[in-house]
């Protein structure tokens, strides 16, 4: 019971329970995320705190301020560092940026104040609970059925491919189902800055986690690191989970050295964007010229397949194309299917993943796997 304005009212059972789980959450748990990210807001992709009194969720493809807070901003860098600590990464002052993940496999990204000016900023990008597979995919019509067969060709018979999109669009979930397609009796090698791959039915695989260095900058564990260590672990495929900057350069060399049937991700708004990311991100990393840089993406990268998000909040394969040589000064490349809009009804987008009046170029994989005679 409580005592208000001198009357005593009793708290029924449901209020009782209510407030046990709020004292808990706030001095065991995560505080007000433990509501955020249970199995009742699964309809929540995306969780953005701007402070400890400024929320906003996605839910469903809009995004809307959600009402709770943290009572303080000390009480929001409690909770941040026991997310961080759990996968062995600190946050302080002196390294207030890190990248996470949640025992869920939810990627964390905090950046503490007074770097973020109104107070620390926490954005949490949430995975379904439920597995996405590539069937999943074309049910959600993310993906035409040909179109997926296709490209589970291409992975048995060894393409390099390189999945581009910008951020939201799908990258992690459509290289997790792309790469579902790789034949068991393979070896596999995942690299990732957080790990968020969950590679379901492979067998023979390694998956390798970079570290941030110490206090004193030492002992950290870099994708680059990762990526070399991996070549020689005998990987039949290498997997990183998105190139984000001189790695790049490795990524490349790994898929010109024998390593066919090797994904990756990264953000870019069109496939010729990727490219130049790609080219921008191995300068990043050692100081060589730009020829030598296309020459080394053209052998390296077999098919581009870009995602993008459409006005409707569906996330949809939008390109797929080929990736042909280097010739005078410039990257060939083979637009091979392209999304088109059919009609827009109640506020859904349909539409194909049109393909184009191009050919194939590189059949040779294709024909060494027994897919073509």
């Amino acid at each position: 019971m409580i005592v208000k304005a001198g009357r005593i009212e009793y708290v029924t059972l449901d209020e009782k329970t209510k407030l046990r789980k709020i004292i808990y959450d706030s001095i065991k748990g995560l505080d007000i995320l433990e509501e955020l990210l249970s199995e009742e807001a699964d309809d929540i992709t995306e969780i953005m705190i701007n402070g400890p009194d400024n929320i906003f969720v996605e839910r469903n493809g809009v995004i809307e301020r959600y009402p709770a807070k943290f009572y303080s901003n000390d009480r929001l860098v409690d909770v941040i560092r026991q997310i961080v600590s759990k996968v062995n990464r600190r946050v302080n002052e002196a390294s207030p940026i890190v990248d996470a993940r949640l025992d869920d496999g939810s990627r964390v990204n905090v950046v503490l104040s007074p770097i973020s000016l109104d107070g620390s900023a926490v954005t949490i990008r949430k995975f379904p609970r439920e597995h996405i597979d590539m069937e999943k995919l074309i049910d959600l019509e993310s993906i035409d059925r040909d179109v997926a067969l296709w490209l589970k060709k291409l992975v048995v018979a060894g393409y390099n491919i390189f999945i581009s999109g910008g951020t939201g669009s799908g990258k992690t979930t459509f290289l997790n189902a792309l790469s579902e397609y790789i034949p068991k009796d393979e070896r596999i090698v995942t690299i990732e800055d957080s790990a968020e791959l969950k590679i379901i039915g492979a067998e023979n695989i390694v998956r390798l986690e970079a570290r941030q260095p110490n206090a004193e900058g030492d002992n950290g564990v870099s994708i680059r690191d990762l990526i070399r260590a991996a070549l020689r672990m005998r990987p039949s495929r290498i997997i990183v989970g998105e190139i984000r900057g001189g790695e790049a350069l490795d990524m490349l060399q790994a898929m010109n050295t024998g390593h066919d049937g090797s994904l990756s991700t990264g953000h870019a708004n069109s496939p010729r964007d990727m490219i130049v990311r790609l080219e921008t991100m191995v300068l990043m990393g050692v100081d060589m010229p730009v020829s030598a840089i296309r020459e080394q993406i053209a052998a390296g990268i077999d098919i581009i397949v870009h995602l993008g998000r459409l006005r409707d909040k569906t996330r949809r394969v939008l390109e797929i194309v080929e990736v042909l040589d280097y010739v005078d000064g410039s990257i060939r490349m083979n637009p091979l299917y392209k999304f088109k809009e059919i009609k827009e009804e109640k506020g859904r987008i349909t539409g194909v993943l049109q393909k184009s009046e191009y050919e194939m170029e590189n059949k040779a994989k294709l024909k060494s796997a027994g897919f073509y005679r």
